[in-house]
């Protein structure tokens, strides 16, 4: 992963009007706010806007948590989002992908997937490099999912571009319980 440099500053919540504040810290989790939203929370406006499709994109949308977070870590690492790539990997791994998955993740659709995972690898592969999902990689994925879910998947790999495209540029740096930040 490419080492960022940090361009935007981690906002002091406490320096907040209460309503900003209150939009930034519904995103917490287990009473953690994430390094990403100290740094979004320089504007309240587009957390405000973004967190509703982002929560879609996570945890409310039609594909298997397994299939998402392929497609998450697969765009992470086609962009070198070092942050993105560390919170997917700690994600995915709790539910269930393994240390050979995540590897074979950075190798991309080439590994030894099976003609679903390589499709849907390939479609990440194949929006980073062209915009647009080959009809061959449509196709195949058409074969196992729904017309939602094949929406969904587009939608998810867009969704954390853009998410790996801010993360790089503000140099979001690492929460310190991640474990790419031990190493780090």
């Amino acid at each position: 992963m490419i080492k960022r440099k940090q361009r935007v500053a981690m906002r002091d919540l406490s320096t907040m009007p209460a309503a900003d504040r209150e939009i930034v810290e519904r995103n917490a989790m287990n009473g953690q706010i994430f390094n990403i939203f100290k740094v979004l929370a320089n504007h309240p406006a587009l957390v405000k806007r973004w967190t509703p499709f982002a929560g879609h994109i996570l945890s409310k949308q039609t594909l298997p948590f397994r299939d998402r977070e392929m497609l998450i870590l697969r765009i992470g690492w086609l962009n070198q989002a070092e942050y993105e790539f560390a919170q997917h990997e700690l994600i995915a791994k709790r539910g269930g992908l393994s240390d050979a998955d995540i590897e074979w993740i950075k190798t991309g659709p080439g590994a030894g997937w099976n003609e679903k995972e390589r499709a849907l690898l390939q479609a990440a592969d194949d929006l980073f490099e062209n915009s647009v999902v080959s009809d061959a990689t449509w196709a195949t994925l058409s074969k196992s999912y729904s017309t939602e879910q094949m929406m969904d998947i587009v939608f998810t790999i867009g969704q954390y571009n853009l998410v790996s495209w801010a993360l790089n540029s503000f140099g979001v740096p690492l929460d310190d319980f991640l474990p790419a930040a031990k190493r780090g």
